[in-house]
Parts: C-alpha cells; structure tokens; sequence
C-alpha cells in the first residue's frame, strides 16, 4: 500500500491506546488516549478547580473547579458589506451597508467559552496595526484571558464577509498574522510559557485558519501531557495530515468537510452516517458533525452515535459564527461534566442563540441569556 501523509488514502486502521472515560456516567466523547493501564483503573478527563471570579450557574452541572480550555488559532477583523445577492464576473454591486467585527474561527470560539463563563485562554497573533487593538480588546471583554496573543509584524488577520438576506455568508479570508508565526527555535513557533499553559489545560482546541505546523505543535505538546484535542476542521480546504489526525481525540467537520475527509459523499443523511462512521473506525476518534438546519450529528469513539436536532430560531439573521459557538459550547459543556446527549442541545441552544444577531463574536450568547432560554425552555415543556 502506498505511503500517503494524509488520511483519505490511508485505510489501514491504526492501534490507539484504549481510551479512559470521564466519570459520568453516560460517555463523554472527550475520550483521549493514555498509556495503557490497569483495567480497573479510571482517570477522569477533567480535573478540578472552580475559575476565579466565575461562580457556577443552572446550566453548569458540576460543582467542583475546573481546568482552563485553551484555544489555539485564528483572529480577524471581519469586514462586513451586506448584499441582495452576489456579484457576478466582472461585476459591481453596492452594498446595503459596510461595519468592521471582530472575529476569526479561534478568537470566535474562545469568546464564546469565556463568555459561557468557562476560563479560556487564547494563543493567537494580531499585527501591528489599527486592528490589532480593537480585537486584543473585544477578546478581553468577553472575558478571555489573552496573555498569550502576540502581536508581530504587519496586518492583522482579515475576514471580507458579504451578508445576504436570510442570514447566509460567502467570507473571503487574508491570513495576515494568523499565518506568520515566526520559528523561535528549530520546530518551535509557540512560545515556552504557551507550551506549559496547554500542558495544564483542561482541553485544547484548534482550527485550520494557522499552519499546519502551529496546529501539530500544540497538539503534541498536549498530547505530550495527556490533554484532549479537538480539531474543528474549518479554515483551510486541503487534507488534515496523518500526524496531526494522530493527535486528536475529537474532530467536527461540517458534511463538506466531511466528504474532503473521507472521500465520500455526504449529500444524504445516509451517506453522512457512512462518512462520519468510516472516519470514527479508521481514525479511533469521536467524530462531531455540524449539519447547519439539520443539527448535528455524534460518532463517539465509544457507544452509540447520537443525533441532535437544531434549536428553531424565530429569526436567522447572520449564520456567521453559529458552527464556532456549537463547537466551543459542546467543549464547555462536555469540560463541566455533561453527557455527550446533554452537551450536544446545550450547544445546539446556544447556536441558535447566536444566529438571532449580526455579527460572530458579539452575537454569542453569554451564561445568562442561555439559562434564561433554557428556564423558558423546561417552563414549556
């Protein structure tokens, strides 16, 4: 068989340590590989210890102190023109109006953690520039530690999104510092105190809108230390490769990035259970997918998959962001202690929360707002 650094051609399945389980009783999909041990013996995934100034709420079902999800990625200034339609070849057309949000799949992602009141941190870069100011800003008002964002030389990430009506997207990005993470020392673009804070975290989580190299980095310094990986696999359209796959405990693709994976279509729910399924046995990973209108979809790597219906908005004003908020609420609910079946409509609620105003980071839905709709929620049913 040929050798191939990516996944769509490799169909030997490989051997993955077994993989611990938290204490619920119900699996989580945050499984991670360990060292093999005992069989009576059980580590839970999350460790203990309450966030400082975060007191816990309704909807966070444990009580006991938690360890910080670090989030590793991409921030943009998103540009926004909206539009009745788009322009064709060749063609001018004039927007409706024009406004600059912060954004970026990284920076969306830990804003919604933080603002769930789950303790993020974010390792990203900003340029030096007028953006790099107004994003370091949004990010510290929703509550995310940024300790960890550097800024280096030149512009700072950009997103150009045109707004259609009905709320749908066609975004354009220009990498900026999000793709010039300067070498520090061979192999090594993230700094050493960025290293020691994944190996601490509760979870990490990352994206394709860095290089391949950052995202592999954090994920072996995390592996390195026991840590569960998530990958969300939107940004760039190319194959994830064999060595960062190896790395990860849960992947999301939406059913696109699912077919880019797996070589497979995905135009029917069938053909998305075959996909997803194939991926789960062939890469020994829960696999997470995000069907927009059609909810989600779980392929735990242990048990049974489970399906997840979307959360009806009464309005869908900007779908920019909502696959971002599903990704990072199902790691804060898993991180606090939910089942897979409750972390899963804890984060369908919150994206449809988020699909209700413009914009990605600030239409996500703080603690709050998401206990009250779920008050309102039980009070219904």
């Amino acid at each position: 068989m040929r050798s191939s650094p990516h996944w769509h051609v490799c169909l030997a399945p490989r051997k993955r340590a077994q993989c611990v389980l938290g204490a619920e009783k119900q699996a989580s999909s945050f499984a991670r590989p360990i060292r093999p041990k005992k069989p009576t013996e059980m580590d839970p995934l999350r460790a203990k210890a309450t966030p400082a100034g975060n007191s816990q709420t309704e909807s966070a079902p444990s009580q006991l102190p938690l360890k910080p999800l670090v989030v590793v990625g991409s921030i943009n200034a998103d540009i926004y023109v909206e539009v009745d339609r788009l322009p064709k070849p060749g063609e001018t057309l004039a927007a409706g109006s024009g406004y600059t949000l912060p954004g970026g799949k990284g920076a969306n992602q830990a804003a919604c953690a933080a603002k769930l009141g789950y303790p993020t941190y974010f390792v990203g870069q900003v340029g030096e520039d007028g953006q790099a100011i107004m994003l370091r800003d949004e990010l510290q008002q929703c509550g995310v530690r940024t300790d960890h964002l550097r800024s280096v030389s030149g512009p700072s990430g950009q997103a150009i999104v045109m707004l259609q009506p009905g709320g749908q997207n066609s975004i354009i990005i220009v990498g900026g510092a999000n793709t010039a993470w300067p070498e520090l020392s061979p192999g090594q673009r993230l700094t050493s105190e960025a290293r020691s804070l994944i190996r601490g975290a509760g979870a990490v989580l990352l994206q394709r809108e860095v290089p391949e190299e950052i995202n592999l980095e954090a994920a072996a310094v995390a592996e390195s230390a026991g840590v569960t990986v998530v990958l969300d696999c939107g940004g760039a359209d190319g194959p994830v490769s064999e060595a960062l796959l190896q790395k990860v405990s849960v992947i999301s693709p939406n059913e696109t990035e699912l077919a880019r994976l797996t070589g497979r279509p995905t135009d029917t729910p069938d053909e998305v259970n075959g996909a997803a399924g194939l991926l789960k046995r062939q890469q020994h990973l829960s696999v997470l997918v995000k069907l927009g209108e059609q909810g989600s979809l779980l392929f735990p790597a242990v048990g049974e998959p489970l399906r997840q219906p979307a959360v009806p908005a009464p309005s869908v004003v900007d779908t920019t962001g909502a696959g971002d908020t599903f990704t990072a609420a199902y790691a804060v609910a898993t991180l606090e202690g939910r089942s897979s079946k409750d972390a899963l409509a804890f984060a369908a609620l919150c994206a449809s929360l988020c699909v209700r105003s413009k914009g990605a980071m600030p239409s996500m839905p703080d603690r709050a707002t998401v206990d009250k709709e779920l008050k309102a929620t039980q009070a219904v049913a």
